[in-house]
Parts: structure tokens; C-alpha cells; sequence
């Protein structure tokens, strides 16, 4: 369904008063620039309820505020690798206490998603020459000097942390 625009109250009001002279809901949506479907969508309603203006909305309020969305979106364009629970740390220091599903709700409504950070090997530029210089002193070595090698490719080191997926 597309997104529909509300007409100004004076604008329902003159439907309303040209509708009691006597005006048809063409020549009325004529003369006001409007469709003859709203005009006559406001005079069934304002012969149901005898009154223009727009009833509240259903659904809950939104928990957090045009401010703390502005402020997430801020932060999340500063700092690209902000986690949820991060954003749901600031808006609670902003007395708002809300969940990860209602950041992520409010960041897609904005046009953002979420992706799990890519494993990046923490090698600097020194680290990945003295592997190089490694490879290229050990190249000619026997296939019997490799054998007395311990190789720990099965052990689990965390050196950075934890070992999880991160969203971002």
C-alpha cells in the first residue's frame, strides 16, 4: 500500500460545508484539487462520527523518540562497528530502555542492516615480513627436519577477545 498524505483540517472542513450546499463529491473534489473518493471518504466520515478530524493511530507508540533515532543514526555513521548492544547502552544512559530487536527495527527503518564483521588476521606489516623472512630462510630444509616440528593447528588460541561472531 502507498503512502498517503492527511489534507489540511480547513481543507476537510470546506468538503464538509460545500457537501451541506448541495455540491456533488466530483465538482467538490473539482474545485478543491482533490479525488472525488477522498471527498467522499470525509463525508461518510463526518456523517458517522460529525467530526473531521483524525482519530489517533493503532499500534504502540514508538519507545524510542525522533531525538534518540537521530542520535543512533549518528552514532552508527561516526562508528560503523557500533554492536546493538552498545546503542541499547547509550539510550539507556538517555533513560530509554529498550532491546537489541528495537535497535535493529529502528536502524532498518532508517535503511541500514546489520552484518557479522569478516575474520581479519591481525598481522601488521612487521608481523607479515618475519613470516616471509621465515618461509624464505626455511625453504630448502629437509623433509626430516620438518618431522621434529610441533605443529599446534588443532589448538584453539584466543589472543583478542572472544571467538564470536560480532554484528555490526
Amino acid at each position: 500500500m502507498g503512502n498517503t498524505r492527511e489534507l489540511w483540517k480547513d481543507i476537510r472542513d470546506k468538503i464538509v460545508d460545500l457537501h451541506k450546499a448541495g455540491m456533488g463529491y466530483r465538482t467538490t473534489g473539482k474545485q478543491l484539487g482533490e479525488k472525488a473518493t477522498t471527498v467522499g471518504a470525509i463525508i461518510r466520515k463526518w456523517k458517522k462520527f460529525k467530526m473531521t478530524v483524525n482519530h489517533p493511530r493503532s499500534g504502540a507508540p514508538c519507545k524510542i523518540s525522533p531525538h534518540g533515532a537521530s542520535m543512533i543514526m549518528r552514532k552508527v555513521r561516526d562508528q560503523p562497528r557500533t554492536t546493538w548492544q552498545d546503542l541499547v547502552n547509550d539510550l539507556k544512559r538517555a533513560g530509554t530502555t529498550v532491546s537489541k530487536k528495537t535497535i535493529s527495527n529502528t536502524l532498518r527503518r532508517h535503511g541500514l542492516k546489520s552484518y557479522s564483521t569478516r575474520k581479519v588476521p591481525l598481522h601488521k606489516p612487521a608481523h607479515v615480513q618475519a613470516r616471509l623472512k621465515f618461509a624464505n630462510d626455511h625453504l630448502d630444509d629437509p623433509q626430516e627436519e620438518w618431522e621434529k616440528v610441533m605443529w599446534s593447528d588443532e589448538t584453539k588460541i584466543e589472543l583478542f577477545g572472544l571467538n564470536s561472531t560480532c554484528h555490526v
